[in-house]
């Protein structure tokens, strides 16, 4: 019961990572306030993890949409201790047919969500010297080819995570983040376009070629370690769970 009545905000807690580290908080005393596009998605799991978990419809691309999340969540628990920015988007592609909507959509969701989650949600963390944790990906870490703007809003998300962790650490607020490999979620699930050199691919992302993805529960123990206060002296890392992808 690490998080007994700590006050939680997850996004993209719908499904995937989002609604396993949901669920890891929950069960560790957490009072939640869930976030995600899917309106009906992100009730549901309200409902299943019962308690006072509260559900709300989220565009972290959107200030407004933000802003009313957190709001919501220090009305409803009397503050915020801790902002787990999971919600994310994936668009493999070859670059010259990325058109500049699908970029903008990518960076928007991945990595100007994280900032305005965080810029909106640090005055209450200063007031419980709380914490972040940020997702961010392998590719944040090393290039993916064929996923360009997604591995340019990773490398952001890390970058970020590393300068309001310098930023904020004389105030006592941790920030850190998690970059996963892939993970068996709904946002993977999709056929790749045919028009990629899938063999190259293979070769940045081993765990592609028969390999095994981790479950998002793997990644969720992670989210709630660093979270926790096991991790107290623990800021500014980007927090590698990828088989070693990364390692070479």
């Amino acid at each position: 019961m690490r998080f007994e009545g700590k006050s939680i905000i997850v996004t993209g807690a719908a499904s995937g990572i989002g609604l396993a580290t949901a669920r890891k908080f929950a069960a560790e005393g957490a009072r939640l306030v869930l976030g995600d596009r899917n309106e009906e998605g992100v009730a549901a799991a309200a409902r299943d993890l019962g308690g006072d978990a509260i559900a709300m419809p989220l565009d972290v691309a959107d200030e407004q949409s933000c802003q009313a999340l957190v709001e919501r969540a220090v009305a409803a628990h009397g503050g915020l201790d801790v902002l787990c920015n999971i919600a994310g988007i994936l668009d493999f592609g070859c670059m010259a047919d990325l058109d500049k909507s699908r970029w903008d959509r990518t960076i928007a969701v991945n990595l100007t969500g994280v900032y305005l989650m965080s810029r909106l949600a640090m005055p209450h963390l200063l007031k419980t010297k709380g914490n972040i944790v940020n997702m961010a990906s392998a590719a944040g870490l090393v290039g993916v080819p064929f996923n360009s703007a997604y591995v340019a809003a990773k490398h952001g998300v890390v970058g970020l995570t590393k300068a309001l962790a310098l930023e904020f650490s004389k105030q006592g607020i941790r920030i850190n983040c998690i970059c996963p490999t892939g993970v068996n979620t709904p946002m993977i699930a999709g056929a790749p376009p045919e028009n990629i050199d899938w063999e190259l691919v293979m070769r940045a992302v081993p765990w592609l070629d028969g390999g095994e993805n981790c479950d998002p529960e793997d990644i969720a123990d992670a989210v709630a370690f660093l979270a926790s206060r096991e991790a107290r002296r623990i800021t500014g890392v980007a927090f590698p769970v990828d088989g070693g992808q990364t390692a070479a």
